[in-house]
């Protein structure tokens, strides 16, 4: 018998949980660290920026709503999705990053381990956020932590899945919705992110994952009016200046972070606490 013929995966973009090519009908090629051909990834465009904007939009009251327990077994289960998946992100990752097969490995596993530790923060994020507030008089005043809303994301270009997680794990731990810009140069374990997200408890609209060229899609992310906060992790130099300054258009909130951040180290509460609003309660005593 011969041999049966390869079938290519054909990675797509990810908005409100369909799968669609690109509006443009537009590919580029993604290739290892040595060059070589890994495959053709959709080359979004800003009409799939603005589709993947109203997708999240929409799915932000049930995601926002939904009760903070039920967000950690949500993203818990993603945790488990992405095990089940574990040797097709390890070449991905291996491939794009340019590491080795054990390197590779530890890293998967600790995009793993990622997602686990921000699903156990679902509902402990507003003891550290919130509080009850000192007040002179006969009543009560309350700070509650809320999600600020839908968040673009960029993700960083190299950590292509350990980077892409740490970014966007604690935007949806919060009850945020996200526009995910995948890494430029290696998109692949972000779309296989997507298909796991698909399989998952993540409602459709709450993670959009958008592939290409980031300074393409972050400009009308940027400036986008129901666009609430922009990521900038992805973005360097003149062109996160120049997002800072669509951003400021409309006040979005913004995170410009330490172009040298270790996503290996310890993350802390700094990204869990980035986009939120605070809603202050002002409550009688004795009724």
């Amino acid at each position: 018998m011969s041999e049966p013929l390869p079938v290519l995966k054909t990675y797509k973009l990810f908005v409100g949980g369909a799968f669609p090519r690109s509006e443009s009908g537009r590919v580029y090629e993604v290739t290892d660290a040595k060059g070589q051909w890994l495959a053709n990834a959709p080359l979004a465009s800003r009409k799939d920026a603005r589709d993947a904007v109203v997708a999240a939009r929409k799915a932000f009251p049930r995601w926002s709503g939904a009760t903070a327990y039920n967000r950690g077994q949500v993203l818990y289960r993603v945790a488990e999705m992405v095990q089940g998946r574990r040797e097709q992100f390890r070449a991905e990752v291996a491939a794009g990053d340019g590491l080795s097969k054990s390197k590779a490995a530890a890293v998967v596993d600790a995009a793993i381990d990622r997602l686990v530790w921000y699903a156990g923060w679902s509902d402990k994020v507003a003891q550290v956020a919130g509080g009850a507030n000192p007040v002179a008089g006969p009543y009560f005043n309350l700070s509650t932590p809320e999600p600020t809303g839908v968040v673009a994301v960029l993700a960083p270009g190299g950590s292509s899945l350990l980077g892409l997680v740490s970014v966007l794990a604690p935007v949806l731990t919060t009850g945020n919705v996200a526009v995910v810009v995948a890494s430029e140069r290696a998109p692949l374990p972000a779309l296989s992110l997507a298909e796991a997200l698909a399989t998952s408890d993540v409602p459709g609209g709450v993670v959009n994952v958008l592939s290409g060229t980031t300074a393409e899609l972050a400009r009308p992310l940027a400036a986008h009016q129901d666009v609430n906060a922009i990521d900038l992790t992805g973005a360097e130099g003149e062109l996160a200046t120049e997002l800072e300054v669509l951003a400021a258009e409309n006040l979005k909130r913004v995170r410009r972070p330490d172009p040298a951040e270790d996503f290996a180290s310890a993350p802390g509460t700094d990204r869990l606490l980035g986009f939120l609003e605070t809603k202050t309660v002002w409550h009688p005593t004795g009724v």
